[in-house]
């Protein structure tokens, strides 16, 4: 029964920030929500500062929400099927070596890069924190958060093929940061031995094992989506694929977010093409989404709201900004080095870096990976930098992109 009245109060919490953006703001519905959510969650610390004690009630409630659990492992595989429902995979197969480069190198660059910059940083404004947790930091904060992503990218008129390669890295950076995440935390508790066998192999395993994995149960609910006509019964399939394929493919220590994008780039592509009528691509499209629109308003209304139940104090937040820059310049390098060795062979949208490295939005994905860590200094220290720097991605770089494409990019 409470979980019931949780998720009314967040729906209902999401439905009103949606209609005050829409009728008054008029952002985007992801930035919009998120910034109601965080000056509501700021009003209520500034009341709980004069014995106005509201904010207690708020924060009983946030506290009732496990946020990683309720990303990782329910909202994060609807929202990236909804997403990959819609990508072009001829398109995706033509920017395939960027994309493979920036979710990979590109990823592990910038975690190298932050690892040690805030290391240093931390350690010159007397906040201890281990290497390894420094890194672990690096590991989270540097994949884009396809959530973030591809609801904000899409309303900022990027040229077709740097959207393509936006979007595609979000969809695939997850495996790689996941992998070094996993490798990382596993140093941090010292529970098992790490040698670059089971590295490569916990690689194979959670990437290419996932992938394959989507490709497979993508393809028995496009057989089944082909042996039916029956728009109710078809996003039925769906859906069951979204949640089964996920559940089973975590249970067999796979990567569920990958399984999932392969499979909706899948079904979006072959399924809509040649397992489906007019009219249920019609509703599937309808249908998901109205679920994508959902999901973003209550993960980002959660986003605001998590402000809270977080703990700050003033070197936490000034790291956090100290972060920001840092985060940018891992982005930028990353990226920069990227695409200037593949510009030997290849030719790039105009000023294709400075875009990309301003669109690597993070979001939930980062904070949810922060709030997993042990209890402790260091997680609360970490989740303070990844909040700080979510924000300000989502609400400052969300917010300018779309200038900076419309001043700098043409499509070539």
């Amino acid at each position: 029964m409470r979980l019931l009245n949780l998720i009314a109060i967040l729906l209902t919490l999401s439905a009103l920030f949606s209609y005050v953006n829409h009728r008054y703001l008029r952002l985007p519905t992801t930035i919009g929500v998120m910034l109601i959510a965080l000056v509501l969650s700021l009003i209520l610390i500034g009341l709980g500062a004069i014995d106005i004690r509201i904010e207690h009630y708020a924060r009983d409630l946030l506290a009732a929400v496990d946020f990683n659990k309720a990303l990782m492992h329910g909202m994060l595989s609807f929202l990236l099927f909804a997403g990959a429902l819609h990508v072009n995979l001829n398109d995706l197969a033509k920017q395939r070596w960027v994309i493979g480069t920036l979710a990979s190198a590109g990823i592990i660059t910038s975690t190298v890069i932050v690892g040690g910059a805030t290391w240093w940083l931390l350690w010159a404004i007397s906040l201890e924190v281990p290497f390894l947790f420094c890194l672990l930091f690096g590991a989270l904060i540097s994949p884009t958060d396809p959530i973030a992503v591809l609801g904000i990218v899409k309303t900022a008129n990027v040229p077709k093929s740097l959207e393509t390669k936006i979007a595609g890295e979000s969809l695939f950076n997850d495996g790689v940061a996941v992998v070094l995440f996993v490798v990382l935390f596993e140093l941090v508790v010292g529970d098992k031995q790490i040698t670059a066998a089971s590295v490569v192999l916990l690689f194979l395993l959670e990437a290419l094992g996932g992938a394959l994995f989507g490709l497979i149960v993508g393809f028995i609910a496009y057989r089944m989506l082909s042996s039916v006509d029956n728009y109710q019964v078809e996003v039925l399939i769906t859906i069951a694929l979204v949640m089964g394929g996920y559940t089973l493919a975590n249970t067999l220590h796979l990567s569920g977010p990958i399984a999932i994008v392969v499979a909706g780039l899948f079904i979006g592509n072959q399924g809509r093409r040649l397992a489906m009528s007019k009219k249920t691509r019609q509703h599937l499209d309808t249908f998901w989404e109205l679920v994508d629109e959902i999901l973003n308003a209550v993960l980002f209304v959660l986003i605001g709201l998590e402000i809270l139940v977080l703990a700050f104090t003033q070197r936490y937040l000034l790291a956090g900004l100290l972060m920001i820059p840092i985060v940018l310049f891992a982005r930028f390098t990353s990226v920069g080095i990227s695409i200037g060795l593949m510009r030997l062979r290849r030719t790039f949208t105009p000023n294709a870096i400075k875009i990309l490295t301003w669109g690597g939005l993070r979001g939930g994905i980062s904070v949810a990976l922060a709030l997993s860590l042990p209890a402790g200094p260091e997680r609360d220290v970490i989740v303070a930098m990844t909040y700080t720097v979510v924000v300000f991605s989502i609400l400052v770089q969300g917010l300018t992109i779309g200038r900076l494409v419309r001043t700098h990019a043409r499509e070539r």
